[in-house]
């Protein structure tokens, strides 16, 4: 039937990359995708890289939007294709970045002309993102197909050895380093303007402290490789500061859907957070910070400091919000860039899942709480900064390895 075989070979042509090298590979399919928004559920961005032509991504209606896609280490890219819905854009640009926060342009055009584009350019990085500042229509955007061609990028499914305990986990034992009233993200080159706290990972951390200082010293952390830096308000007892055992930083895939997990985004370098309510004047102004006793279940958990019985230690857990607006390393309030999920999906306003940070502290103390207090008050104004300092490479395969395909890892990032 001569109908079926044209029908073939145009379906076929349509997944080419016009004006590719021979030894092009189609690298992004079925790679990991994030977006800025979605039009309804029905058009989700992992739409754009499943190699059907049948289903597409599509954005909100407003400028303006972009679509990325994480390769899985870094690649060279030569080619990509957009093949757009009626929906298309005529202003765009695509990008590729290392790290997910710094863009090299490969392309960019304000005559976008719609249907299939193939686009030849030159560039390498990890990630590859399609960035459109004007529409074409009154919809939104929309695209079939995302194809990104070139030679590297990663595994698209680590192997999961037998055995392997499925909880999406890896994490850092970080000792406490050092106490100072300082803090680089809340009071940036202020020394001395904040309450105290007590440091965590990076041994150099004070209130001047960049990126590139995390990078360059050495951390008390297990691994070493995390260069990150975490601080909390220093816990007293009367007068007497008193540290945890250890703190304890787990990165969880968890609070959306296992499909969200496998979509999962290391965190940008550089990337601030900070969690919890150091300003609370009451327990129900900090829902996220809970104190509860280690091998002392029978006693609950609360807001606010609980009563430990003798031979356990009073412990505090708090929960980082893991969904990222995908642009700013911080915000004014230092919140605004990061959410929580809601309904176990990422809201549109901050679309990329990236590990759940969850913060533990063991203090050797226990009995009457009434001498314990913080830097920044009571029990339940406590709180917990984040500066992410780990290496590019080393976080991604982390995320890949343990996060996305929900295993267990330890401290060197492997089940």
């Amino acid at each position: 039937m001569k109908w079926v075989a044209a029908a073939l070979l145009a379906a076929s042509l349509l997944l080419i990359p016009a004006g590719a090298n021979a030894a092009d590979t189609l690298i992004s399919q079925g790679r990991p995708v994030t977006a800025s928004s979605t039009e309804s559920a029905a058009f989700p961005a992992s739409n754009a890289v499943d190699g059907n032509l049948g289903t597409r991504w599509s954005s909100a209606f407003s400028d303006p939007q972009w679509l990325q896609v994480d390769l899985g280490a870094t690649a060279t890219v030569s080619s990509v294709v957009l093949n757009w819905e009626s929906a298309y854009a005529r202003a765009f640009s695509v990008k590729a970045s290392a790290n997910g926060s710094t863009w090299t342009t490969l392309y960019s055009t304000n005559a976008g002309t719609g249907g299939r584009q193939a686009l030849t350019v030159t560039g390498s990085g990890r990630y590859v993102r399609l960035e459109t500042t004007a529409r074409a229509t009154q919809w939104g955007v929309s695209l079939t197909e995302f194809q990104v061609y070139g030679s590297g990028g990663g595994s698209t499914t680590p192997t999961i050895p037998p055995g392997a305990v499925r909880v999406a986990e890896f994490l850092a034992d970080c000792p406490f380093s050092h106490r100072l009233p300082d803090d680089p993200i809340v009071f940036p080159n202020l020394p001395g303007a904040s309450h105290m706290h007590s440091f965590f990972g990076s041994e150099v951390t004070n209130a001047a402290t960049t990126t590139q200082d995390l990078l360059n010293a050495n951390s008390n952390c297990n691994p070493s490789i995390d260069k990150s830096s975490y601080w909390i308000p220093t816990l007293y007892n009367g007068d007497t500061p008193v540290e945890p055992t250890t703190g304890i930083f787990y990165y969880l895939g968890e609070g959306v859907r296992d499909d969200l997990i496998a979509q999962t985004q290391p965190f940008p370098l550089g990337l601030r957070i900070v969690a919890g309510n150091a300003k609370a004047t009451g327990p129900a102004d900090n829902t996220i910070a809970r104190w509860s006793c280690l091998h002392a279940g029978e006693v609950g958990s609360s807001p606010n400091f609980v009563t430990c019985p003798a031979g356990t230690m009073l412990e505090s857990y708090l929960d980082f919000p893991h969904c990222w607006d995908g642009v700013n390393l911080d915000s004014p309030d230092h919140k605004s860039h990061m959410a929580y999920p809601v309904n176990n999906a990422c809201p549109a306003s901050h679309p990329v899942v990236v590990p759940k940070l969850r913060q533990v502290m063991r203090y050797p103390v226990n009995g009457n709480p009434a001498n314990f207090r913080l830097a920044s008050g009571a029990g339940y104004t406590m709180h917990g900064d984040f500066f992410n300092a780990w290496p590019v490479d080393e976080l991604a395969r982390r995320v890949n390895d343990c996060i996305r395909p929900i295993v267990k890892c330890g401290t060197d990032g492997r089940p």
